[in-house]
């Protein structure tokens, strides 16, 4: 049966996803084994800017700080208690000073797609 899981960003190993200047950690805090349906984690950007193409549909909430996102030539500049929606296939850059959670479905998008 499965359980509740309780995840504090605080227990997480955060990897780093940007180089300088600024830098990007992504902790992931729900795997695809616990759930292949959605992807749960953690991000903490510091100037980092990281362009991107979604291979699945994300939500990014914002605790702290004011995260950016530019896509098909309009940067958002989301803040604490805001949060985008960004469809599959989106080009898009990461961005900003924030601290943020995300979901993406499905979690097990890597699998899908055959990237290790």
């Amino acid at each position: 049966m499965k359980q509740v899981k309780l995840v504090d960003s605080k227990l997480l190993d955060f990897n780093v996803r940007g180089d300088t200047p600024g830098m990007a950690y992504v902790a992931r805090a729900l795997s695809p084994e616990i759930s292949p349906n959605i992807g749960v984690g953690f991000a903490k950007w510091e100037g980092a800017k990281v362009a991107w193409t979604v291979l699945y549909d994300e939500v990014v909430f914002v605790i702290e700080g004011c995260f950016e996102l530019t896509a098909n030539g309009e940067t958002h500049h989301v803040k604490p208690g805001q949060m985008l929606w960004i469809p599959e296939g989106t080009e898009l850059v990461y961005g900003g000073h924030a601290l943020f959670g995300y979901v993406v479905h499905p979690g097990n998008w890597k699998e899908i797609h055959g990237i290790a």
